[in-house]
């Protein structure tokens, strides 16, 4: 016997359930070897895991439809319950402000003005790059739009890589396959999807490469056809290793890039493929640029403050390095005056 839980989040009950929870007792009667039980704003279902797998869909795509109608009928129910297929209803997106709908219910959409830019910079061009500091959504909405295009056929396939930058310790000497290795740098990723995607229907597309997830090792030598392209943590490639990525885009597809120019973690004399990118490419037409703040971060109120102080730490930093700078040079310029001196 196996349980799962499924909470309506932002979701009027009687809207969704039904009248006497008919709604739900129209579902419970099409699978009768499962238990459906309802409670407050949680639904648990109970039974064999392929019966399991079923409703949890089914109630998925209920949801969805929710969401964009703003009420569940009779009918509804019965239009999912009879669907024959795999995988495949999904309901098309069109709301303007809503990204896609998350797996449990929610609604995910742009929280700040420089996020709305991103969703515009996205839908508008073929090849957009997303700068900003931690917490202020770039992963999270490109991830997002990635599901959306996906969702609505505009893409066969989503394609998520990130530069695997070592932390003092090397990759070959860590336990289990390459998979384990680099999985925990790819955790983030990972997140966002599960939030917006039901976890069967998840491990479906991992399974049968409709989302695939990378170090970007692993992109050198293809060609990224009808796909939502996206590389997260671009600070940390290098100029040859961005260049390769960038090369990879194929017809029908969208490329993101994403990055944090104050958490570069490279060897000191080895310079940000990101940061290059961005010089060389500022001029081209065609690429969209977005600039986040610390304005956007949407994480805890703490992380604002953490990421403001530590800009204002840098830049004291740097007017510290630039007025010593100025004195070493006043310095060296006394001393050869009075080598001068002392010559003549």
């Amino acid at each position: 016997m196996v349980e799962k839980t499924i909470t309506l989040e932002d979701i009027s009950l009687i809207d969704f359930l039904g009248a006497e929870n008919q709604n739900i007792k129209q579902l419970a009667a099409a699978f009768p070897s499962s238990k459906i039980i309802s409670r407050g704003n949680e639904i648990k279902i109970q039974g064999q895991t392929p019966e399991i797998t079923k409703i949890h869909e089914i109630l998925s795509s209920l949801i969805e439809h929710y969401h964009k109608f703003g009420k569940i009928t009779d009918k509804s129910v019965h239009k999912f319950l009879t669907a024959d297929n795999d995988f495949e209803d999904d309901v098309v997106i069109t709301s303007p402000d809503v990204i896609v709908y998350g797996s449990k219910g929610g609604v995910i959409k742009p929280k700040t003005p420089n996020q709305q830019k991103l969703v515009d910079m996205i839908n508008k061009y073929d090849l957009v790059f997303a700068l900003g500091p931690a917490g202020s959504g770039k992963t999270f909405i490109s991830v997002a739009m990635a599901v959306r295009a996906l969702k609505n056929k505009e893409v066969k396939k989503i394609i998520i890589s990130r530069p695997v930058v070592e932390a003092g310790e090397s990759l070959g000497f860590l336990p289990g396959d390459m998979k384990d290795k680099v999985d925990p740098y790819l955790r983030p990723i990972y997140d966002a999807l599960e939030e917006m995607i039901p976890i069967e229907k998840l491990k479906y597309y991992y399974e049968n490469k409709v989302i695939e997830i990378a170090p970007l090792a692993y992109m050198r030598g293809r060609t990224l056809n009808n796909a939502f392209v996206l590389l997260d943590e671009a600070q940390n490639t290098t100029p040859m290793q961005i260049k390769m990525f960038m090369t990879r885009m194929g017809p029908s597809s969208k490329v993101m890039i994403n990055g944090d120019r104050t958490q570069i973690d490279l060897p000191r004399n080895q310079k940000s493929g990101l940061i290059e990118a961005i010089n060389v490419l500022k001029e081209v037409q065609g690429i969209g640029f977005v600039e986040m703040t610390v304005d956007d971060v949407v994480r805890h109120r703490l992380v604002k403050s953490i990421v403001d102080a530590y800009t204002k730490h840098d830049e004291r930093r740097a007017q510290e390095r630039e007025q010593n700078e100025g004195n070493d040079s006043h310095q060296d310029a006394a001393r050869r005056r009075q080598q001068y001196r002392r010559e003549d």
